[in-house]
């Protein structure tokens, strides 16, 4: 009974050093540029080195099985701002191309007698791309939450002043940093300029972006556009509210800070406190009653 509760425990603790090795791999891998381009977003190593195989499963890709499959990938991709680099068939396939090699790891460690290994491994590059691109949509739309108002401000003080929608974006674009949201911004600006209605492009970044509060301003320029209300007015009431929702949002995460830290305090700190408090005198208890 005691070898068997070894075993297991000495497989899972295999498992977990297996999942923390590769995941800093991955992320090391994310990191690394083969080539340098002219735009800050770049695809993954592990993407670029499956991107050239990619045409060999492209008929397999391209079957209603995978329809729901492609449908997701196309929209986190619009979210993530990758939809230039690569699109949702490419991405499918380079998911069917990691789970081919997963597969065949996951083989050969049960040939070896470490299934447990193998399907931790075939579940991690199954898993990875769907994670990695979840994870940049999630900071992308933090990024752009964290700038909006003060881009609204901007706007509403520009407006109010006497200039028109687009004069105020194309001047405040010109000024600020590059982000995502001036990213997002630049663009649909652009698309006005060819020729685009604005309230048109104005629905499509929404719709492109998917971020509740920009979605939110934006309905609500469209709505004024299409009523002939004052912008200046909605982009003013619209900045109230994002700065009391973030205001709430930061004493949410100050209230929920103490519950988060008590668990790594008991499990990691608590421990060695009581180890190096208690462990002298346990020892010395020790060497008294078998002396």
């Amino acid at each position: 009974m005691f070898v068997s509760l070894m075993t297991v425990l000495a497989c899972v603790s295999a498992g977990v050093a297996v999942f923390c090795i590769s995941l800093f791999l991955f992320r090391l891998l994310e990191q690394l540029e083969i080539e340098k381009k002219e735009t800050s977003r770049q695809l993954p190593l592990m993407f670029k080195m499956m991107m050239p195989f990619t045409g060999n499963v492209d008929g397999l890709v391209r079957t209603s099985f995978f329809d729901v499959s492609r449908k997701t990938a196309g929209e986190q991709i619009l979210m993530a701002g990758f939809d230039q680099l690569i699109d949702e068939h490419k991405f499918v396939a380079v998911q069917v191309l990691l789970s081919m090699i997963g597969i065949f790891f996951a083989i050969a460690f049960s040939v070896m007698k470490q299934p447990f290994l193998g399907i931790i491994f075939l579940a991690l590059v199954y898993l990875y791309p769907k994670i990695w691109l979840k994870g940049i949509v999630r900071r992308r739309h933090h990024e752009i939450q964290k700038a909006l108002p003060n881009v609204l401000d901007l706007l509403t003080l520009s407006v109010e002043a006497g200039k028109d929608f687009l004069t105020s974006l194309r001047d405040i674009l010109s000024r600020r940093r590059s982000d995502a949201l001036g990213e997002e911004l630049e663009r649909t600006f652009r698309e006005i300029q060819l020729g685009k209605q604005r309230r048109v492009a104005l629905k499509e970044l929404s719709k492109r972006v998917q971020q509740p509060d920009l979605s939110n301003v934006l309905n609500s320029i469209v709505q004024a556009d299409e009523l002939g209300v004052s912008i200046g007015q909605i982009l003013r009431i619209q900045g109230d509210q994002l700065r009391n929702k973030r205001f709430n949002r930061a004493e949410k995460l100050a209230n929920e800070a103490p519950v988060k830290i008590l668990f790594p305090l008991v499990l990691f700190i608590l421990p060695s406190v009581i180890i190096i408090l208690m462990g002298p005198l346990i020892l010395k208890s020790f060497n008294i009653l078998f002396k």
